[in-house]
Protein backbone atom coordinates (compact mmCIF):
# COMPACT_ATOMS: atom_id res chain seq x y z
CA UNK A 1 0.00 0.00 0.00
CA UNK A 2 1.27 3.66 -0.85
CA UNK A 3 2.65 5.67 2.32
CA UNK A 4 0.33 8.54 3.59
CA UNK A 5 1.60 11.86 3.60
CA UNK A 6 3.69 12.16 6.74
CA UNK A 7 2.09 16.40 6.97
CA UNK A 8 -1.48 13.92 6.89
CA UNK A 9 -0.32 11.26 9.77
CA UNK A 10 0.61 14.78 12.02
CA UNK A 11 -2.85 16.18 11.24
CA UNK A 12 -0.95 19.55 10.29
CA UNK A 13 0.03 21.72 7.24
CA UNK A 14 2.63 21.84 5.42
CA UNK A 15 3.82 25.19 6.63
CA UNK A 16 4.03 24.15 10.44
CA UNK A 17 6.54 25.27 12.33
CA UNK A 18 9.07 22.73 14.15
CA UNK A 19 7.09 23.19 17.45
CA UNK A 20 3.70 22.54 16.08
CA UNK A 21 4.94 19.61 14.99
CA UNK A 22 6.76 18.52 18.23
CA UNK A 23 3.09 18.92 19.61
CA UNK A 24 1.17 17.11 17.20
CA UNK A 25 3.35 14.19 17.72
CA UNK A 26 3.32 13.92 21.65
CA UNK A 27 -0.47 14.50 21.18
CA UNK A 28 -0.73 11.50 18.63
CA UNK A 29 1.59 9.74 20.59
CA UNK A 30 0.00 9.78 23.72
CA UNK A 31 -3.34 8.80 21.43
CA UNK A 32 -2.01 5.64 19.47
CA UNK A 33 1.01 3.92 21.99
CA UNK A 34 0.38 0.48 22.32
CA UNK A 35 0.89 0.32 26.14
CA UNK A 36 -2.34 2.75 26.37
CA UNK A 37 -4.23 0.81 23.61
CA UNK A 38 -4.02 -2.72 24.78
CA UNK A 39 -7.38 -3.76 23.23
CA UNK A 40 -6.33 -2.10 19.61
CA UNK A 41 -4.61 -3.86 17.46
CA UNK A 42 -3.84 -1.64 14.91
CA UNK A 43 -2.30 1.04 17.62
CA UNK A 44 1.61 -0.29 17.62
CA UNK A 45 0.90 0.06 13.25
CA UNK A 46 -0.32 4.07 13.91
CA UNK A 47 2.06 4.39 16.61
CA UNK A 48 5.15 3.26 13.96
CA UNK A 49 3.27 5.74 11.24
CA UNK A 50 3.68 8.39 13.51
CA UNK A 51 7.07 8.52 15.14
CA UNK A 52 8.29 7.53 10.99
CA UNK A 53 6.64 11.22 10.01
CA UNK A 54 8.33 12.86 13.12
CA UNK A 55 11.32 11.39 12.71
CA UNK A 56 11.24 13.09 9.32
CA UNK A 57 9.45 16.34 9.37
CA UNK A 58 11.62 17.24 12.91
CA UNK A 59 15.06 16.96 11.01
CA UNK A 60 15.57 19.78 8.89
CA UNK A 61 17.50 18.73 6.29
CA UNK A 62 15.12 15.43 6.33
CA UNK A 63 12.08 17.47 5.71
CA UNK A 64 13.76 19.88 2.93
CA UNK A 65 14.03 16.77 0.85
CA UNK A 66 10.96 14.78 1.69
CA UNK A 67 9.30 18.05 0.65
CA UNK A 68 11.18 18.28 -2.80
CA UNK A 69 10.85 14.17 -3.48
CA UNK A 70 8.17 13.20 -1.69
CA UNK A 71 8.27 9.17 -0.79
CA UNK A 72 11.11 8.53 -3.54
CA UNK A 73 13.14 5.06 -2.84
CA UNK A 74 10.75 3.25 -1.07
CA UNK A 75 12.27 -0.27 -2.23
CA UNK A 76 15.09 -0.94 0.13
CA UNK A 77 17.64 1.13 -1.94
CA UNK A 78 16.04 4.45 -1.19
CA UNK A 79 17.45 7.09 -2.95
CA UNK A 80 18.61 10.26 -0.80
CA UNK A 81 17.12 9.35 2.31
CA UNK A 82 13.77 10.71 1.23
CA UNK A 83 11.67 7.48 2.52
CA UNK A 84 11.99 4.36 4.07
CA UNK A 85 12.99 6.06 7.28
CA UNK A 86 13.37 3.19 10.29
CA UNK A 87 14.35 5.78 12.74
CA UNK A 88 17.06 6.27 15.21
CA UNK A 89 14.82 5.43 18.47
CA UNK A 90 15.80 1.74 20.01
CA UNK A 91 12.34 1.15 19.67
CA UNK A 92 8.62 2.73 20.84
CA UNK A 93 9.04 2.39 24.29
CA UNK A 94 12.24 4.86 23.97
CA UNK A 95 10.53 7.42 22.12
CA UNK A 96 7.48 7.45 24.80
CA UNK A 97 9.97 7.87 27.58
CA UNK A 98 11.89 10.38 25.72
CA UNK A 99 8.79 12.41 25.33
CA UNK A 100 6.73 11.49 28.60
CA UNK A 101 9.87 10.74 31.28
CA UNK A 102 8.47 6.93 32.28
CA UNK A 103 8.90 3.20 30.94
CA UNK A 104 6.42 1.27 30.06
CA UNK A 105 8.44 -1.68 29.69
CA UNK A 106 9.37 -4.38 32.68
CA UNK A 107 12.48 -5.51 30.77
CA UNK A 108 14.52 -4.73 27.28
CA UNK A 109 13.53 -6.03 24.52
CA UNK A 110 14.72 -6.00 21.33
CA UNK A 111 16.51 -3.22 20.02
CA UNK A 112 17.26 -2.40 16.57
CA UNK A 113 21.12 -2.42 14.96
CA UNK A 114 23.18 0.84 14.55
CA UNK A 115 22.87 2.24 11.18
CA UNK A 116 26.51 2.22 9.01
CA UNK A 117 27.70 4.64 6.84
CA UNK A 118 30.04 4.01 3.92
CA UNK A 119 31.02 7.02 0.89
CA UNK A 120 31.66 5.96 -2.03
CA UNK A 121 33.60 8.30 -5.15
CA UNK A 122 32.46 8.32 -8.54
CA UNK A 123 33.23 10.22 -11.87
CA UNK A 124 30.70 12.84 -13.37
CA UNK A 125 29.89 10.09 -16.07
CA UNK A 126 29.44 7.22 -13.66
CA UNK A 127 26.94 9.69 -12.18
CA UNK A 128 25.57 10.57 -14.97
CA UNK A 129 24.67 7.46 -16.43
CA UNK A 130 24.57 4.92 -13.24
CA UNK A 131 26.84 2.58 -12.22
CA UNK A 132 27.51 -1.09 -9.92
CA UNK A 133 30.24 -1.10 -7.68
CA UNK A 134 31.23 -3.98 -5.11
CA UNK A 135 31.84 -2.28 -1.93
CA UNK A 136 33.61 -3.79 1.96
CA UNK A 137 31.57 -2.90 4.78
CA UNK A 138 32.52 -3.94 7.80
CA UNK A 139 29.58 -4.42 10.50
CA UNK A 140 28.51 -6.53 13.47
CA UNK A 141 26.83 -9.64 12.52
CA UNK A 142 25.18 -12.54 14.56
CA UNK A 143 27.14 -15.21 15.83
CA UNK A 144 26.89 -18.50 13.64
CA UNK A 145 27.89 -20.48 16.08
CA UNK A 146 25.11 -19.56 18.84
CA UNK A 147 22.52 -17.86 16.57
CA UNK A 148 22.98 -14.48 18.65
CA UNK A 149 22.01 -15.78 22.06
CA UNK A 150 25.63 -15.74 23.73
CA UNK A 151 25.62 -19.12 25.26
CA UNK A 152 27.80 -22.31 23.73
CA UNK A 153 26.46 -24.88 22.01
CA UNK A 154 24.02 -27.07 23.92
CA UNK A 155 23.18 -24.38 26.38
CA UNK A 156 20.23 -21.89 26.57
CA UNK A 157 20.40 -18.17 28.80
CA UNK A 158 18.51 -18.86 31.67
CA UNK A 159 15.85 -16.57 33.49
CA UNK A 160 17.64 -14.18 35.58
CA UNK A 161 16.98 -14.96 39.83
CA UNK A 162 17.29 -11.43 40.53
CA UNK A 163 14.59 -9.83 38.86
CA UNK A 164 12.89 -13.23 37.86
CA UNK A 165 13.38 -12.53 34.42
CA UNK A 166 11.55 -9.22 33.98
CA UNK A 167 14.72 -7.20 33.94
CA UNK A 168 13.89 -5.08 36.13
CA UNK A 169 13.91 -4.54 40.21
CA UNK A 170 11.82 -2.72 42.80
CA UNK A 171 12.96 -0.77 46.02
CA UNK A 172 10.00 0.27 48.31
CA UNK A 173 10.56 3.00 50.29
CA UNK A 174 8.37 4.42 53.50
CA UNK A 175 7.88 8.31 52.99
CA UNK A 176 5.04 10.53 54.91
CA UNK A 177 3.04 10.08 52.10
CA UNK A 178 3.59 6.18 52.48
CA UNK A 179 5.44 3.45 50.17
CA UNK A 180 6.89 4.70 47.18
CA UNK A 181 8.53 1.69 44.82
CA UNK A 182 11.26 2.60 42.67
CA UNK A 183 12.12 0.44 40.10
CA UNK A 184 15.86 0.20 38.27
CA UNK A 185 17.68 -2.02 36.10
CA UNK A 186 18.19 -5.41 36.76
CA UNK A 187 22.26 -5.25 37.86
CA UNK A 188 23.07 -8.92 37.41
CA UNK A 189 21.34 -9.11 34.00
CA UNK A 190 21.36 -5.57 32.94
CA UNK A 191 17.63 -5.55 32.03
CA UNK A 192 17.67 -8.86 29.40
CA UNK A 193 15.55 -10.96 32.00
CA UNK A 194 17.97 -13.94 31.27
CA UNK A 195 21.94 -14.57 31.94
CA UNK A 196 24.24 -16.57 30.25
CA UNK A 197 25.89 -19.43 32.63
CA UNK A 198 28.15 -20.62 29.72
CA UNK A 199 29.42 -18.26 27.06
CA UNK A 200 29.58 -18.82 23.50
CA UNK A 201 33.21 -19.58 22.91
CA UNK A 202 33.21 -17.74 19.38
CA UNK A 203 31.48 -14.42 20.55
CA UNK A 204 32.19 -14.60 24.09
CA UNK A 205 28.76 -14.20 24.73
CA UNK A 206 27.91 -11.32 23.20
CA UNK A 207 25.78 -13.14 20.31
CA UNK A 208 27.57 -11.34 17.36
CA UNK A 209 31.08 -10.79 15.81
CA UNK A 210 32.20 -8.32 13.83
CA UNK A 211 32.45 -9.44 9.72
CA UNK A 212 33.22 -7.70 6.66
CA UNK A 213 30.95 -7.87 4.06
CA UNK A 214 31.05 -7.49 0.00
CA UNK A 215 27.82 -5.95 -0.86
CA UNK A 216 26.88 -5.38 -4.72
CA UNK A 217 25.35 -1.51 -4.83
CA UNK A 218 23.71 0.59 -8.07
CA UNK A 219 24.11 3.76 -8.13
CA UNK A 220 21.24 4.98 -10.13
CA UNK A 221 22.09 7.72 -12.57
CA UNK A 222 21.48 11.51 -11.94
CA UNK A 223 23.18 11.30 -8.34
CA UNK A 224 24.90 14.16 -7.57
CA UNK A 225 27.65 15.26 -4.11
CA UNK A 226 25.79 14.77 -1.09
CA UNK A 227 23.06 12.26 -2.39
CA UNK A 228 22.60 9.71 -0.27
CA UNK A 229 21.62 5.58 -1.21
CA UNK A 230 19.56 3.65 1.72
CA UNK A 231 20.29 -0.11 1.91
CA UNK A 232 17.58 -1.47 4.07
CA UNK A 233 18.69 -3.81 7.12
CA UNK A 234 22.45 -4.11 6.20
CA UNK A 235 23.42 -2.10 9.09
CA UNK A 236 24.73 -3.61 12.21
CA UNK A 237 22.47 -6.80 14.23
CA UNK A 238 20.35 -5.55 16.74
CA UNK A 239 20.22 -6.53 20.49
CA UNK A 240 17.94 -8.91 21.94
CA UNK A 241 17.19 -10.16 18.61
CA UNK A 242 16.42 -6.49 17.43
CA UNK A 243 16.14 -5.94 13.27
CA UNK A 244 19.31 -4.44 12.31
CA UNK A 245 19.88 -0.94 11.15
CA UNK A 246 20.14 0.61 7.62
CA UNK A 247 23.47 0.95 5.45
CA UNK A 248 23.63 4.40 3.90
CA UNK A 249 26.40 4.97 1.12
CA UNK A 250 27.07 8.63 0.56
CA UNK A 251 28.29 9.59 -3.02
CA UNK A 252 31.16 11.83 -4.00
CA UNK A 253 31.82 13.03 -7.56
CA UNK A 254 35.15 13.64 -8.93
CA UNK A 255 35.01 17.31 -10.19
CA UNK A 256 35.59 16.65 -14.56
CA UNK A 257 38.47 18.36 -16.37
CA UNK A 258 35.93 19.51 -19.56
CA UNK A 259 32.78 19.54 -17.20
CA UNK A 260 30.66 21.77 -15.51
CA UNK A 261 27.76 20.48 -13.80
CA UNK A 262 24.87 23.01 -13.40
CA UNK A 263 21.58 21.07 -12.17
CA UNK A 264 20.83 18.74 -14.92
CA UNK A 265 22.75 20.47 -16.83
CA UNK A 266 26.79 20.29 -18.06
CA UNK A 267 28.43 23.18 -19.56
CA UNK A 268 31.75 23.23 -21.61
CA UNK A 269 34.42 25.74 -23.23
CA UNK A 270 35.14 25.29 -26.60
CA UNK A 271 37.91 27.72 -28.59
CA UNK A 272 37.43 28.67 -32.15
CA UNK A 273 39.69 31.03 -34.26
CA UNK A 274 38.62 34.27 -35.38
CA UNK A 275 38.22 32.88 -39.15
CA UNK A 276 35.87 30.71 -37.52
CA UNK A 277 34.00 32.82 -35.90
CA UNK A 278 33.66 35.20 -38.79
CA UNK A 279 32.59 32.74 -41.53
CA UNK A 280 31.72 29.60 -39.72
CA UNK A 281 32.64 26.15 -39.71
CA UNK A 282 31.76 22.87 -37.94
CA UNK A 283 33.70 21.71 -35.40
CA UNK A 284 34.44 18.05 -33.07
CA UNK A 285 32.69 18.71 -29.68
CA UNK A 286 33.20 16.35 -26.63
CA UNK A 287 30.23 15.05 -25.10
CA UNK A 288 29.56 12.44 -22.14
CA UNK A 289 28.38 9.92 -24.87
CA UNK A 290 30.85 10.56 -27.21
CA UNK A 291 32.51 13.51 -29.62
CA UNK A 292 29.83 15.13 -31.88
CA UNK A 293 29.84 17.76 -35.06
CA UNK A 294 28.11 21.24 -34.04
CA UNK A 295 28.17 23.65 -36.95
CA UNK A 296 29.35 27.31 -36.04
CA UNK A 297 27.20 30.20 -38.28
CA UNK A 298 28.90 33.09 -39.61
CA UNK A 299 29.68 35.98 -37.54
CA UNK A 300 29.30 33.57 -34.07
CA UNK A 301 30.44 36.01 -31.09
CA UNK A 302 32.25 35.44 -28.20
CA UNK A 303 30.70 33.46 -25.20
CA UNK A 304 27.93 32.45 -27.69
CA UNK A 305 25.88 29.33 -25.64
CA UNK A 306 24.96 26.39 -28.16
CA UNK A 307 22.55 23.85 -26.52
CA UNK A 308 22.69 20.45 -27.28
CA UNK A 309 19.78 18.71 -26.20
CA UNK A 310 18.96 15.31 -24.37
CA UNK A 311 23.04 15.68 -23.93
CA UNK A 312 23.12 16.63 -20.18
CA UNK A 313 23.15 14.36 -16.50
CA UNK A 314 19.83 12.01 -16.34
CA UNK A 315 17.21 13.06 -13.85
CA UNK A 316 17.83 10.89 -10.93
CA UNK A 317 13.87 10.70 -10.34
CA UNK A 318 13.68 9.50 -14.62
CA UNK A 319 12.48 12.59 -15.82
CA UNK A 320 14.42 12.56 -19.03
CA UNK A 321 18.58 14.13 -19.00
CA UNK A 322 19.45 17.53 -19.13
CA UNK A 323 21.30 19.48 -22.07
CA UNK A 324 24.72 20.20 -22.79
CA UNK A 325 25.70 24.32 -22.92
CA UNK A 326 28.32 24.62 -24.91
CA UNK A 327 29.88 28.36 -24.54
CA UNK A 328 32.10 29.56 -27.36
CA UNK A 329 35.45 31.27 -26.82
CA UNK A 330 36.95 33.11 -29.57
CA UNK A 331 40.46 32.92 -29.70
CA UNK A 332 42.91 35.57 -30.67
CA UNK A 333 46.16 34.78 -31.92
CA UNK A 334 49.54 36.11 -30.06
CA UNK A 335 52.04 35.65 -32.88
CA UNK A 336 51.27 36.48 -36.43
CA UNK A 337 53.69 36.22 -39.36
CA UNK A 338 54.13 39.58 -41.49
CA UNK A 339 52.04 38.33 -44.34
CA UNK A 340 49.29 37.67 -41.55
CA UNK A 341 50.01 41.32 -40.64
CA UNK A 342 49.30 42.72 -43.63
CA UNK A 343 46.35 40.52 -44.77
CA UNK A 344 44.59 42.08 -41.66
CA UNK A 345 45.55 45.36 -42.63
CA UNK A 346 43.92 45.00 -45.82
CA UNK A 347 41.15 43.56 -43.85
CA UNK A 348 40.41 46.33 -41.48
CA UNK A 349 40.88 48.44 -44.52
CA UNK A 350 38.29 47.28 -46.54
CA UNK A 351 36.14 47.53 -43.64
CA UNK A 352 36.68 51.04 -43.11
CA UNK A 353 38.80 50.84 -40.36
CA UNK A 354 42.91 52.17 -39.91
CA UNK A 355 44.80 50.15 -38.31
CA UNK A 356 48.63 51.71 -36.79
CA UNK A 357 51.78 49.58 -37.96
CA UNK A 358 53.64 48.89 -35.07
CA UNK A 359 56.63 47.42 -37.30
CA UNK A 360 59.94 49.27 -36.93
CA UNK A 361 63.50 48.21 -37.66
CA UNK A 362 65.92 47.96 -35.33
CA UNK A 363 67.95 51.21 -35.76
CA UNK A 364 64.48 52.53 -35.83
CA UNK A 365 63.62 51.49 -32.36
CA UNK A 366 66.64 52.19 -30.92
CA UNK A 367 66.78 56.10 -32.42
CA UNK A 368 63.20 55.73 -30.45
CA UNK A 369 65.25 54.90 -27.23
CA UNK A 370 67.30 57.57 -27.05
CA UNK A 371 66.07 60.79 -29.13
CA UNK A 372 62.47 59.81 -28.01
Amino acid sequence: MPKRDYYELLECSRTASQDEIKQAFRRLARKYHPDANPDRTDAEARFKEVAEAYEVLSDADKRRQYDTFGHAGADGQGFGGFSGFSGDFGGLGDIFDMFFGTSQRQRRGPERGADLRVDVEISLKEAAFGIERDIRVPRLETCSTCGGNGSAPGHRPEACTACGGSGQVQMAQSTPFGRILHTRTCERCRGAGKVIEKACPTCHGSGHLKKTRTMHVKVPAGVDNGSRLRLAGEGEVGAHSGPPGDLYVYIHVKPHRLFKREGNDIVCEVAISFPQAAMGDEIDVPTLDKEIKIKIPEGTQPDTIFRLKGKGIADVNGFGRGDQLVRVQVVTPTRLTDRQKELLREFASLGGDRVQSNDKGFFERVKDIFVG
